[in-house]
This record gives structure tokens, sequence and C-alpha cells, in this order.
């Protein structure tokens, strides 16, 4: 059986689907959406170590959680182990797993030294991991990528320095930087990289079918799964696929009508935890995605962009 519970430090996982920390996708509504689903852990989206040091007020919305997604990891990314392992310390009340963004392709984060600019730097990097693992009480993870370009892959030796600096687990995202979110993802460095450490190995890349998932952890011997881009409007991936991992069948497609009473739990959840006006905005991006492929959905992405109340929502979800 590929379904197993996995063990992160002190924490036990109930299975091995993890969903991965998006931005502007794994907030808080969503992450309640993907633990009912059955995800054995869910991640905030990214939060930077030194906007919480300057008690950013953006940061209060996403570092908010609630009983019924945990267990939950928080997502940092920085480069100074001080400031890093200070604020981890700091915000690590609620959650069970502190993970470090070592990967974050983004050029703003990257030419300040961070994200996936960390690979870069194996000996920065260390100091951020060793000093955060031997600071907090709790399990310190990492997820970087195959490399930061093709000159310059080195997620084996990147994953050897994290273990040794002490940390439980890593993911790996198994493109480099310069590929972004582009081409293929290469899973026979997972496979390098679960064979050369004896920490957790979390695979994460092209996985937009519960087959998908099954045979990451065929090919490459990975202790998990990190579902990220193909849980976008998806949330039953990971109901799915954990289907499939247990007992060999992954279950139907969702109908077209579960599709519709998803959106409408999802955007109450919106309107819960940010009102109306921010919870309705946010969701046009999430209809876009709950309604790919559905005929006419070309047609009601443009009558998205105009709508801003719940009513408007509503009258949108009867037309699909």
């Amino acid at each position: 059986m590929k379904l197993k519970k996995l063990k992160i430090g002190s924490v036990e996982l109930q299975n091995n689907i993890i969903a991965a920390p998006m931005a502007g996708v794994t907030d808080l509504p969503y992450r309640l959406i993907l633990k009912d689903m059955g995800a054995g852990l869910v991640t905030t989206e990214m939060v930077s170590a030194k906007a919480i040091l300057y008690k950013n007020k953006n940061n209060a919305v996403i570092l908010r959680t609630e009983e019924a997604e945990r267990p939950v990891a928080v997502q940092l990314f920085g480069a100074d182990p001080m400031i890093m392992s200070a604020m981890a310390e700091r915000i690590s009340e609620p959650f069970a797993i502190i993970d470090v963004n070592m990967g974050c392709p983004v050029p703003k984060i990257v030419n300040n030294g961070e994200g996936s600019a960390l690979m870069k730097d194996p000996d920065q990097a260390y100091k951020v991991l060793e000093m955060m693992a031997r600071v907090l009480k709790k399990p310190v993870t990492v997820k970087f990528r195959k490399g930061f370009d093709d000159d310059h892959i080195n997620a084996v030796e990147f994953a050897k320095m994290a273990e040794s600096a002490g940390v439980a687990a890593i993911t790996l995202h198994a493109r480099t930087r310069q590929q972004m979110y582009s081409g293929k993802a290469d899973w026979d460095m997972i496979r390098r990289v679960k064979e050369a450490v004896k920490i957790p190995v979390i695979g994460n890349g092209d996985i937009f079918e519960p087959e998908d998932a099954a045979r990451m952890i065929d090919e490459t011997g990975c202790d998990g799964v990190a579902l990220a881009r193909g849980i976008k409007g998806n949330p039953w991936l990971v109901k799915r696929t954990a289907a499939l991992l247990e007992t060999g069948d992954a279950g139907p497609e969702p109908s077209t009508e579960e599709k519709k009473a998803m959106i409408l739990r999802h955007t109450e959840l919106m309107i819960k935890y940010k009102g109306e006006h921010m919870g309705i905005l946010e969701m046009r991006k999430h209809l876009a995605w709950y309604t790919q492929g559905l005929p006419g959905s070309a047609k009601l992405r443009g009558l998205m962009n105009e709508m801003s109340t719940e009513e408007e929502l509503k009258r949108l979800v009867d037309m699909i």
C-alpha cells in the first residue's frame, strides 16, 4: 500500500499526501477544503520572516489557522539565520512544522538572496537551517529545487547539507529555478536525493492525476508527494490520490454538480474569513480554475471578472 502514515520529526501525519504551499491559493479557506479532502498536511502561503519582524499587517491573514485544518505547516522565507529562527519561534505556536522555502523562483525574492537564490549559497543555507533546527522545538523542513540552473544542479549535495543541518524532512521540486514551472520535472533527481539521505523525502512536480502520484512513488521511492498546481480548482485530486494509493482505484472524476457545490462552499468560506468584497474578488481566479474545460467556460470567464457580490457569483454558478 502506497498510502501510509508519514513521520516528520515528532509529528506523525495520517498519510503521505501533502498540500504544498502556493501564494494566492493555500489560504485558510482552501486549506480547510483540502484537509476535508484528506490531505495529511496542509501548508500556509509563503511568509517573509522580515515581514513578520516589521509587523506587516497582511501576515495576520496568512498566519491565521483553525483547529479543523491541523496539523498545518507554516512556510517561511528569508536568508538571515537570526531573523528566520527568531520569527519562526515567534509565530510557531499553532503550527506543527516550520517549512523553509529555498525554492521560490520569483525574481524579486531571488534578487534579494532569498528563495532559490540560497541554492547558490549552500553555506548560508546551512546557517539558516542549522540555527532554526537548533532553536525551534518543532520539526524544521525545507523545500528546494533540482538546482538554480542547468549549470548548477546540486540537489543531492543540498539535501545532504540540509540533513546535516538537522532538518526533519525535505521536499524537492524537481525543476531548476531557470525552468520556473515549465518543462518536465526530473523525477530521477527525486530518486537520487532519496537514495542520498535518511530523512523523509517528499516529491513535487508534475502531479496532475492520481496515477502521477503513484508513479512518482514507484519510480523514485519518495516517502510522500506534495500536490501543487494540480490542486488549483481540483481539491478532489487529494481525495482521489488517497483512494488510489490505498485501494488501487481513484474513483470517478467530480461531476459538474459536485463542482458547483464546491464552488459555493469555497465562496462561503472566503466570505466568512475575508468578507464579501475581498472574498468574491479572490474567488474569480478559483472559479476560472474550477470551470476549466467545462462547456462555455470561456464565456463564463469573461463574466467572472465583472462579479463583485455573492449573489452575482451564485447566478454565474447557475449558468454552469
